[in-house]
C-alpha cells in the first residue's frame, strides 16, 4: 500500500517534505478542506499532488494559467503519472480526445481553465468518474476584494454543487491578506478548514528600489550586468515592453517579448522560448501571468511600479525559486502613481458591476493597496520587513534583514531645513504650475532653457540653489515628495495632461513655523568599490572543483538533448540543483542515483542509465573504480 512518503520519494524523488507540505497533505487525506497560504516557489503543489496520487478517483486542479498547467502536466508525465489539462491552447479536438480520457478513467489528475467548469460538456465527463479532490490555485482570485479578482473563479462554487457528492476542497495562494483568505473560506463554503500560513518570507531573494533618470538606459545596463543570467523585465506598458525589447536584442542581448497585444500563438511561442532558455530575458507586461514556473529565474525587474505590494511581490517571487540568491529590483518614478490610478480607474472588472456602491468600494481599496505600494518605494527602512508587515509578518532582528538595499547600506539623517524652505519657497512663486523639470532649473538657475522662456528668471527663486548640482537638487526634491512636503498631480494645461509640483500639507510648517525637515540619506563612501558581476552559471561554476564543473557542464549538455527530444523545458528532466548533486556525489549504481533528490523511479527508468554511463566515465577518469 502506497503511503505520502513513498509517493513523494519514488514519484518524485524527493527524501522529505519541505515546511508546511505534510500537515496539508494529512489534512486532505484526512477529509478535511484545506487553505494553504504559501509563497512562491514553497512547492505547494505537491500539496495537493501527492494526495491526488492516494485518493481513490480524480483530482480536478482548477488554475487560470496556462503556462502552468502546460508545466505541471508535462513534468508529472515525466515522472510517470497520468494527468492532463483543458484549457484554450487545446483544439477542439484535442479537448474531445481529454473528455473522453477523463469518462474513461485514464488520469489521476486534470487541469482546467476557470471558464471550463460550468461546460456541460465537461460535466459530462465527469458524470462517470469520481471525483476525489478539488484544488484551487491561486486561490485570492476568488475574492472581489484580492489584488486579482477573476469573475470566471465565481464559477467554482456552482461546480462543486454540480459534482453531487461534495469532495474535498483545498484552496491555494501565495499572496493573500486576513480578509481575502476570510472571503476564500466564506465562498468555497469551508466549515472548520484546516488553515496553514507557512510564511512570505524568501530569504533567497535580494530586494532594492531604484530611481534611475532614463529608465530604459538603466534596464539596458541592468541586463548586460547580468548577461549569463536568465531574467523577467515588467513594464506598465506594451509600448515600453515593445521598446525595451528592441533595445536589449540591439545589444545583442537575447530577449523575447510578451503582452497582450500579441496574437495567441506568439505569447506561446515566446513563453516557450523563455521557458526553454532559448531566449534569456523576458520583457513583458503583467500579462505575463501568475505560476510562471521556471526554476532559475535570477532576477525580475520592475520597470515601473506595479499597482499594489500583491501584485510585486507575487510577480518578483519568480525569481529564484530554485533557492540560489535571486534580485528583486524595482524602478521607480513618481509618473507610476497616476499610470496605476488611471489603470485602477479603467478597470474592466470593477466596471461591469452593477452594484455602484460596492465598484466605489472596491475603488478605494485598490486606491489604498497603491498608496501602500507607493511607501514601498519610498521607504528608507528594511524593504523585506515592509512587505512581511504588510502581509502580517513579523521580521525579527529589529526589522534588518540583511539582504536589501537599505539593510546593505547605513544612512545618515541630513538636515535639510534650508533647502526645503527655498525649494518650497520657489514652488510656491512658480504658481503650482509646473513640473519638477522646471522647477530643478529655476532652482538651479540654468542660463537658458524652459524656464527662462517661461519667464521664471525673474522670481527672486531663481538660482536661489545655484551652488548644487542638478542631481542633487532632483534628490532634495524627491526627498520633500517622499515625505509629503510636496506632491506631485496631474493637471490639464493648454498643450494637455501634465504632472504638476504643488506644496503639500507639511509645507505650511516649514514656510511659515520654522519647523525642521530631517531626512535619511544614504551614506555613500569616498571609494566605493565596484561590485562584480556574475552569472549565474558561473556562480555555480565557481563553488565547485575545476573536475566538477567540468562534469556539470557534462550533465547540462545530456539534460539538454533529452529535453530537446522531447520538447521540455531542460528543468523538468532534472533541476540545476539535481545536477549539483550530482556532481558532488557522482552516483555509480542505480541505488545511489535514486538517492538523489529530484530522481524518481520514473526518471531513473527512463534517464538513468544515460547519467549513469557519463557519471561512470568521470569516475574512471578520475581513477575512482566503479562497477
Amino acid at each position: 500500500m502506497k503511503d505520502k512518503f513513498s509517493v513523494l520519494e519514488q514519484i518524485f524523488g524527493y527524501k522529505s517534505f519541505r515546511g508546511g507540505q505534510e500537515p496539508v497533505i494529512d489534512a486532505i487525506l484526512s477529509g478535511q478542506d484545506t487553505v494553504g497560504i504559501m509563497p512562491t516557489g514553497a512547492g505547494e503543489s505537491l500539496c495537493y499532488q501527492v494526495p491526488a496520487l492516494l485518493l481513490e478517483g480524480v483530482t480536478i486542479v482548477v488554475s487560470p494559467l496556462i503556462s502552468l498547467m502546460k508545466d505541471q502536466v508535462g513534468s508529472l508525465v515525466q515522472a510517470g503519472v497520468k494527468a492532463a489539462y483543458i484549457n484554450s491552447s487545446l483544439s477542439a479536438g484535442q479537448v474531445e480526445k481529454v473528455l473522453e480520457n477523463i469518462g474513461a478513467g485514464q488520469y489521476k489528475l486534470v487541469y482546467v481553465a476557470p471558464e471550463r467548469l460550468l461546460n456541460e460538456r465537461f460535466l459530462q465527463a465527469l458524470s462517470n468518474v469520481q471525483i476525489a479532490l478539488v484544488a484551487v490555485d491561486e486561490a485570492h482570485c476568488v475574492s472581489q476584494w484580492g489584488q486579482d479578482f477573476r469573475p470566471h473563479y465565481l464559477d467554482i462554487r456552482p461546480f462543486i454543487e454540480r459534482l453531487g457528492n461534495r469532495p474535498v476542497v483545498a484552496a491555494f495562494t501565495a499572496t493573500a491578506t486576513d480578509q481575502v483568505r476570510r472571503d476564500i473560506e466564506e465562498f468555497l463554503q469551508f466549515e472548520n478548514p484546516f488553515r496553514i500560513t507557512t510564511g512570505f518570507d524568501r530569504e533567497n531573494l535580494y530586494f532594492e528600489v531604484q530611481r534611475p533618470a532614463r529608465r530604459t538606459d538603466a534596464a539596458v545596463r541592468f541586463v548586460v550586468e547580468r548577461s549569463d543570467k536568465s531574467g523577467i523585465i515588467y513594464c506598465l506598458s506594451r509600448k515600453q515592453v515593445e521598446e525595451l525589447c528592441d533595445r536589449l536584442c540591439a545589444e545583442g542581448v537575447s530577449a523575447t517579448r510578451y503582452h497582450a497585444g500579441l496574437g495567441d500563438e506568439e505569447r506561446r511561442i515566446n513563453q516557450e522560448k523563455f521557458q526553454a532558455d532559448t531566449c534569456s530575458v523576458m520583457v513583458a507586461t503583467n500579462a505575463f501571468g501568475m505560476g510562471i514556473d521556471k526554476s532559475n529565474v535570477a532576477y525580475v525587474l520592475h520597470c515601473g511600479m506595479p499597482k499594489n505590494i500583491e501584485s510585486y511581490y507575487q510577480e518578483a517571487g519568480r525569481a529564484g525559486r530554485d533557492g540560489m540568491p535571486a534580485a528583486c529590483v524595482l524602478f521607480y518614478a513618481d509618473k507610476d502613481i497616476m499610470t496605476n490610478t488611471l489603470f485602477i480607474q479603467g478597470n474592466s472588472d470593477l466596471q461591469a458591476e452593477t452594484d455602484t456602491a460596492l465598484r466605489e468600494a472596491l475603488l478605494v481599496q485598490d486606491k489604498i493597496r497603491l498608496g501602500n505600494m507607493v511607501s514601498y518605494c519610498k521607504t528608507t527602512s528594511c524593504l523585506r520587513g515592509y512587505i512581511l508587515s504588510y502581509f502580517g509578518e513579523a521580521l525579527e532582528a529589529e526589522r534588518n534583514c540583511g539582504n536589501c538595499f537599505t539593510c546593505k547600506h547605513t544612512f545618515l539623517e541630513r538636515d535639510i531645513t534650508l533647502e526645503a524652505q527655498k525649494i518650497l519657497s520657489c514652488v510656491k512663486r512658480m504658481g503650482e504650475r509646473f513640473g519638477k523639470q522646471l522647477l530643478v532649473e529655476t532652482l538651479e538657475g540654468k542660463p537658458a532653457g524652459k524656464a527662462v522662456e517661461f519667464g521664471l528668471d525673474r522670481l527672486s527663486t531663481y538660482g536661489i540653489l545655484s551652488d548644487l548640482k542638478k542631481k542633487e537638487i532632483f534628490e532634495l526634491v524627491n526627498a520633500l515628495v517622499d515625505a509629503g512636503y510636496l506632491f506631485v498631480t496631474e493637471q490639464d494645461v493648454r498643450r494637455g495632461i501634465y504632472p504638476v509640483v504643488q506644496l503639500g500639507a507639511k509645507a505650511r510648517g516649514v514656510l511659515f513655523h520654522g519647523e525642521s525637515v530631517i531626512i535619511r540619506v544614504l551614506e555613500v563612501p569616498e571609494e566605493a568599490p565596484k561590485k562584480s558581476r556574475k552569472g549565474r552559471k558561473k556562480e555555480v561554476l565557481e563553488t565547485l572543483t575545476d573536475e566538477s564543473a567540468s562534469l556539470f557542464e557534462a550533465l547540462r549538455a545530456l539534460r539538454l538533448a533529452f529535453a530537446k527530444e522531447q520538447g521540455v523545458s531542460a528543468w523538468i528532466i532534472f533541476s540545476d540543483a539535481t545536477l549539483i548533486e550530482m556532481t558532488q556525489t557522482v552516483p555509480t549504481t542505480k541505488a545511489e542515483f535514486l538517492d538523489i533528490s529530484g530522481v524518481g523511479q520514473t526518471k531513473l527508468e527512463r534517464y538513468g542509465e544515460a547519467f549513469l554511463e557519463l557519471l561512470r566515465i568521470h569516475s574512471r577518469e578520475m581513477g575512482v573504480p566503479t562497477e
